[in-house]
């Protein structure tokens, strides 16, 4: 069996205290939810997991609907690890695990992991046809001698922080929003690569990222923004959108560095956006778009002036979370 097999690359010292889920963003719902687990595990003295997958199980329970990722695979391990988790697991959400009874996956966890409990959220199910709901595994760990505590989701303004209502608030671009549900700036990551070159032509030489496909974008408009490039910190504005200007049709993400002069060209850099200065708009000339990219770094100057900002490229998050 696969799980067995993936499962095999992990053997924790001791009995574990697990939590599974998509854990896209790895919002704040997700570090309160963490925290539990963390602290239930040390006063036990068990090894804190978490279980993760590489796609979306939508991706394979409905292929009709594929929600844009906030976090890759990647970013979401090292998120979850710098929240102090003991061990991550990230796992191939596959057909025949979706199909996989409840009680099943249970008892691979309990052999494979030494698993003694489960921390989870109130929505949580597991196993063929989500049959492993609350009610369900309340049933199993007193069957099968694990405990199970449920954790609340953490509300703010009366709205349940969600990875859904992120990518909500993304799509409108409301970044302040955003960065309030995730306790972090929210970021884009790629390569760059080359685009075509107008922004040195009009005096703003930009980087373009090669971001990966099925990534959650903001909304098209300009933002004030920080660049994570070789392990520093640079003020930047940076654009998404279609460049209406000049008739394009590809969207695209392009970022101006505002004190950085050196070639990037296929070096990976961090964007992360800070807030919406304006929506973008046609201009009647590449000269009319150039004044009004000198008042956009006028703004985001002022924006960045005003916030903390790290010397280095580490996670930045807010303080401790609460349910509501």
């Amino acid at each position: 069996m696969r799980l067995d097999r993936e499962l095999a690359n992990y053997s924790p010292v001791k009995d574990s205290l697990i939590t599974i889920g998509v854990f896209d963003g790895v919002h704040i719902g997700h570090r309160y939810l963490v925290s539990h687990l963390k602290k239930i595990a040390s006063d036990a003295n068990l090894a804190s997991i978490a279980i993760t997958f590489r796609q979306h199980p939508q991706q394979i329970l409905n292929p009709d609907y594929q929600p844009p990722f906030l976090t890759d695979a990647e970013e979401k391990a090292e998120l979850l690890k710098a929240e102090g988790i003991d061990i991550v697991i990230v796992l191939d959400f596959t057909r025949d695990l979706a199909r996989m009874r409840a009680r099943e996956f249970l008892e691979i966890l309990q052999k494979k992991l030494r698993m003694r409990g489960l921390v989870v959220g109130p929505d949580f199910s597991l196993g063929k046809d989500n049959e492993g709901n609350i009610a369900t595994l309340k049933k199993l760990s007193q069957e099968m001698n694990f405990s199970l505590t449920v954790i609340p989701p953490v509300i703010i303004n009366g709205e349940v922080i969600s990875s859904t209502a992120i990518r909500r608030s993304l799509a409108e671009g409301d970044i302040e929003k955003v960065q309030t549900m995730l306790g972090r700036p929210f970021s884009l990551h790629g390569r760059v690569v080359h685009g075509k070159g107008r922004g040195a032509i009009l005096g703003f030489p930009t980087v373009n990222l090669d971001i990966m496909p099925g990534q959650a974008i903001p909304s098209d408009g300009v933002y004030a923004s920080l660049a994570c490039v070789k392990d520093k910190v640079f003020d930047s504005v940076t654009n998404i959108g279609k460049n209406p200007t000049f008739g394009d049709n590809e969207r695209t993400v392009e970022s101006y560095l505002l004190d950085y002069h050196d070639d990037l060209y296929e070096h990976k850099v961090r964007i992360d956006f800070i807030k919406k200065i304006r929506d973008e708009i046609k201009f009647n000339s590449p000269a009319e778009l150039r004044n009004q990219i000198s008042v956009d770094i006028i703004s985001a100057r002022k924006i960045l002036a005003g916030i903390e900002k790290p010397d280095q490229c580490r996670i930045k998050r807010s303080g401790s979370v609460s349910p509501n």
